[in-house]
């Protein structure tokens, strides 16, 4: 949209401003506009320098539990699950 604006339509959103604010009032303007769009810059720009990247996911899961070694314990056998998946 913006680059479509040439010259001749730039000088006429000048004089209308001139019109409108008078000489005196329009470097003022100018001053204000810059500060701000400075200020919004340098904001953006520590926004993205504030993301730190995230630490690494570490694993939660819980360890199995130590079987214990006794001399006269039968160890149980593998349980083979019974749940499939539909064909």
């Amino acid at each position: 949209m913006l680059g479509n604006i040439g010259f001749s339509e730039i000088l006429l959103i000048g004089l209308i401003a001139l019109l409108l604010f008078g000489p005196n009032k329009l470097p003022e303007l100018g001053r204000a506009l810059g500060k701000t769009l400075r200020e919004f810059k340098q904001g953006a720009r520590d926004l993205m320098n504030t993301d730190a990247p995230q630490p690494p996911r570490q694993d939660v899961t819980p360890p199995a539990p130590a079987q214990q070694s006794q001399p006269h314990a039968v160890q149980p056998e593998a349980r083979q699950d019974s749940r499939r998946l539909p064909d």
